[in-house]
């Protein structure tokens, strides 16, 4: 199941996110990353993605570099700043506060998600 459009303008930042914490990675590396780990929940196009990340840039949360990549062509890597783990951190709180609270109420199940990250789709992102 894709999740509809106002529930990623609010989810897609933190997963972009949660995966560059790992390490930079380029547009494509991160959509199909966000696809295989989310089992498809996170199914973004480059329409989609690079605003994300070009927002994430400009409110100082992710920076980003152009590099050659394996096969010499130029990509533009993206990486989580200061700023941005940061945020990260609090959006995870933030995030497992309404899945707790919507689990109090019986929408989603408990043991699902984790309070030290996010798991979509029962695999962790």
């Amino acid at each position: 199941m894709k999740l509809e459009r106002e529930m990623m303008r609010g989810a897609g930042p933190t997963a972009v996110m949660h995966l560059l914490g790992d390490g930079e990675m380029y547009g494509y590396e991160l959509i199909d990353l966000l696809t295989r780990k989310s089992q498809g929940i996170f199914e973004l196009g480059q329409s989609t993605l690079y605003p994300m990340l070009y927002n994430l840039e400009s409110k100082g949360l992710v920076s980003s570099r152009e590099k050659a990549g394996s096969n010499g062509r130029k990509r533009r890597y993206y990486r989580l700043t200061a700023k941005g783990r940061k945020k990260l951190d609090l959006d995870r709180q933030q995030w497992a506060s309404l899945v707790e609270g919507m689990g109090a109420l019986g929408i989603t199940r408990t043991g699902q998600f984790s309070k030290t990250g996010l798991a979509f789709g029962g695999g962790n992102a």
